[in-house]
């Protein structure tokens, strides 16, 4: 039984230490994208002044 206290305890310290570290990280900007690549591809580029289309 003693193990399972010890266990509990143990889990529930690793998930606050990630849940800390996940707060800090969206604090500091970590998480912060204006421009996303997933959407870049959506848009087309401006072409070049140097590619010449005929």
């Amino acid at each position: 039984m003693s193990v399972i206290i010890i266990l509990l305890i143990a889990s529930i310290s690793v998930a606050a230490l990630f849940l800390a570290a996940f707060i800090w990280s969206v604090k500091s900007g970590q998480f912060d994208d204006d421009y996303s690549p997933a959407s870049r591809i959506l848009f087309d580029d401006k072409p070049s002044s140097t590619t010449k289309t005929t």
